[in-house]
């Protein structure tokens, strides 16, 4: 097992598989399965799960065997050794297990190949089972098993018999001798329990003594003779059973190729339809396996995370985008979505369906990844130590035809330097052409990946209200830290937040933050396509500015209205989707002046009062009413 199976937790869909399959031979090529490099071989692999879980969705789960002791009966007879009858009923019964998956199989035959075809190699083997079975029953040899064994046992029967009146006679003749009222065997003779004090009035030998020393087993000298005889005819019984054995062995022996092939064929339908149960437990569906670049998953789901707890993944990686670089909270869920990237990739390339409504893969020839903080104590390695290494090895390693997985790029050192690394590192896995994903705080690396090509920026979705993380991946958007906004929610005095934020992002002229000062990424990805629409004009100074302009905030474009004039620090009130904040206008692009939008006698308050102010402010207008009032909102 490597280490990337560990970090990516493939190693735990394997278990999972080994606990579906029956066979102990099936669980070790269960646990042996690997993402494999052949295109035919993937897909095939993939049709087979396919099938089997058609089959199983359609027929219910198979007979299938575990073939108890069957690896070591076949050593056995392969050594020219006898098999015992329990062996041979094991035997019986793989065999009985293959007749009822090849009449399984053949119900759900909708052409000659596939899963359904492995039942046209399964040998019934019907004459070889009825002998078996004829032969031996509870781990014993019947006395229908040949017309020796079942005289002999009769003669046994008889002369026990005898035994039995001769001594019930002697029992009758001098009760007050025995401690008990019947026959005793012991040591596989037939004795009499003879008080101690009357040990001398019975002849015979003695067998056995109490653990009281009360009790004498005697074998009376009258039937002495029939238990010889029965001894004698024990060992003929015992001669005449190794017979059977070893005929039955010698049958066994001559369908040794066709139990080795029924044997393989169960193991290689224990493993498939092991696959396709793991397939029906997760709700999964077979990708689509393309020679190209693209990854695509919809509504793709961490395997190992309960379903009614995991937010779907929507994730594509291709065509002119070769990487991603995913921003956001600190437990947003971007490791998550990074390690839901490269197992459903290896479970595709083991020929696994994967938990998703719809999923394409390239083949990869490798996914490589360093994800967790990797810290060593045993070898003294820092966290940003031992991520450096792991990249190191991954860039050296890395081909166009790699995944390449990175956690926290960068991290775990002096921020400028850890970002500059960052920046060199996927300037590098460009270089190679590889298709690789990345996890990143640094905004700096938002802003590379905003412009570099082949690179998408990505965040993971964070909810203002409620200060939690949505775990829903979002393409095309940098993510935000959101440590200031939640700072402010949580009661962090404004006075230290306006330095914060003029220390983060520099020098910003705040009177007073609100939430759009948050959320505006200076070093986000190009304007958006609202930038785009028209030709954007500058205003000399802040006071040029009048309610109802149209304008545009930072970088990012975002369409707002002016609902108030600049102040003397040159802040102007801009409405955004509804929000009113303060915004510096050197941040501001004027899109439409107001003069060409409305007339010159337009009533603004439609725009920016609510309908309860504008009712207010009429009926005040009108006459005075007492307790009247107007809310004005605070920014």
């Amino acid at each position: 097992m490597n280490q990337i199976e560990i970090t990516l937790e493939y190693n735990q869909i394997k278990d999972m598989l080994c606990e579906y399959a029956v066979s102990p031979a099936a669980r070790r090529e269960l646990a042996a399965l690997e993402p494999s490099l052949n295109e035919r071989e993937c897909r095939s692999r993939l049709a087979e799960t396919t099938e089997a879980r058609r089959i199983l969705d359609e027929c219910g789960s198979p007979p299938l065997s575990a073939m108890t002791d069957m690896e070591e009966a076949i050593s056995l007879c392969e050594k020219e050794g006898m098999l015992s009858a329990e062996q041979l009923e094991h035997i019986a019964r793989f065999l009985n297990a293959c007749r009822k998956l090849k009449s399984y199989l053949k119900k759900t035959e909708a052409d000659r190949g596939g899963v359904a075809g492995y039942g046209q190699s399964i040998w019934e083997l019907t004459e070889l089972k009825e002998e078996i079975d004829q032969a031996v029953q509870g781990g014993q040899v019947l006395s229908s098993a040949s017309p020796a064994l079942r005289d002999i046992r009769r003669k046994i029967e008889h002369q026990s018999g005898q035994i039995k009146r001769k001594l019930d006679e002697l029992l009758r003749g001098k009760r007050s001798c025995f401690s008990e009222n019947g026959v005793s065997i012991r040591n596989g003779r037939y004795v009499l329990p003879v008080r101690k004090e009357y040990k001398h009035q019975v002849s015979g030998s003695v067998v056995d003594i109490s653990g009281s020393g009360a009790t004498y087993f005697i074998e009376p000298s009258a039937v002495s003779r029939l238990q010889d005889e029965i001894n004698t005819l024990k060992i003929e019984e015992d001669n005449e059973i190794r017979k059977v054995l070893y005929t039955l062995t010698a049958l066994v022996d001559e369908c040794m190729g066709q139990i080795k092939i029924n044997m393989e064929a169960m193991t290689a339908l224990d493993v498939v339809f092991a696959k396709a149960r793991l397939s029906a437990g997760m709700g999964a569906v077979p990708a689509e396996l393309e020679a190209g670049r693209t990854i695509e998953i919809r509504k793709g789901r961490h395997p190992l995370l309960r379903r009614e707890e995991c937010v779907p993944l929507d994730f594509t990686l291709g065509g002119r985008t070769r990487g991603v670089v995913i921003t956001g909270p600190n437990t947003g869920g971007k490791t998550v979505a990074l390690k839901t990237v490269g197992l459903l990739s290896m479970m595709a390339q083991s020929g696994l369906h994967v938990p998703a409504e719809g999923a394409r893969f390239p083949l990869r020839d490798q996914v490589l990844c360093d994800i967790g903080d990797g810290q060593s104590i045993t070898e003294n390695l820092s966290t940003f130590s031992s991520h450096i290494t792991n990249v190191i090895d991954i860039l050296s390693r890395a081909s166009r035809d790699s995944l390449v997985l990175l956690d926290e790029l960068g991290s775990g050192t002096d921020p400028a330097e850890g970002m500059g690394i960052a920046v060199a590192i996927l300037e590098e896995l460009r270089r190679k052409g590889c298709l690789f994903v990345a996890t990143t705080h640094y905004p700096e690396v938002k802003e590379y990946a905003a412009k570099a090509a082949g690179l998408q920026n990505a965040r993971m979705a964070f909810d203002r209200e409620s200060l939690k993380p949505l775990y829903r991946l979002e393409q095309g958007e940098a993510g935000e830290s959101c440590a200031l906004y939640i700072a402010r929610r949580l009661g962090f005095p404004e006075e230290m937040l306006e330095r914060a934020a003029r220390a983060a992002y520099g020098g910003w002229e705040t009177e007073q933050l609100t939430e759009e000062v948050f959320f505006e990424d200076e070093r986000a990805a190009a304007p958006s396509q609202l930038r785009r629409e028209a030709p954007v004009r500058q205003r000399e100074a802040a006071a040029d500015y009048a309610i109802g302009d149209s304008v545009t905030v930072g970088p990012e474009g975002k369409l707002g209205l002016v609902f108030r004039g600049a102040d003397a620090k040159g802040m102007v009130g801009v409405q955004i989707q509804g929000v009113k904040s303060l915004v510096n206008h050197k941040r501001l692009t004027l899109k439409t002046p107001a003069s060409e939008l409305y007339p010159p006698d337009y009533d603004f308050s439609i725009l920016f009062d609510s309908v309860e102010n504008r009712k207010a402010r009429h009926q005040m207008e009108r006459r005075f009413t007492p307790g009247l009032t107007i809310q004005v909102e605070e920014l």
